[in-house]
């Protein structure tokens, strides 16, 4: 079965606030060397405030994907699509957290980490997720 909007949103939640959790509290330490000179508690702000963004943003992003695939004779895209999909929310989530959430965000400190962030939750969502839920695939991506 391939994964339905609300198993894609759960998948989504799940991985950001797990794997990408991780992978930011691990990371962000190192922007501070191309940080432009921001401590490293205003880049948790930032790589924390981008998970959350990116999470919200899923439930608009994932409902056009959703639309789009409607077109698509089997309904779902196919990988290197799901990892494309992350250049241009890439992209409205800078643009969210410097226009809306007022953060000062060093621009390759943040692609760094939303780049890592995206292509190692991609991976992780087509791999070693699949072990510990087994039936995930069949139950159309949803985890709860």
């Amino acid at each position: 079965m391939t994964p339905v909007w609300w198993g894609r949103i759960q998948t989504r939640w799940f991985l950001l606030f797990t794997v990408g959790l991780v992978w930011s509290i691990i990371l962000t330490p190192f922007l501070t060397i191309i940080g432009g000179g921001a401590s490293v508690g205003d880049l948790y702000k930032v790589t924390l405030g981008a998970l959350v963004v990116t999470a919200l943003l899923g439930l608009v992003t994932e409902s056009i994907y959703h639309l789009l695939q409607q077109f698509r004779w089997e309904k779902d895209w196919p990988a290197i699509f799901i990892l494309g999909e992350g250049i241009p929310e890439g992209f409205i989530v800078f643009f969210i957290l410097q226009q809306f959430v007022g953060f000062n965000i060093p621009p390759l400190a943040f692609a760094i980490d939303f780049a890592t962030t995206w292509v190692i939750v991609f991976f992780a969502a087509h791999g070693p997720m699949r072990v510990p839920f087994l039936r995930w695939r069949y139950r159309g991506g949803r985890i709860v």
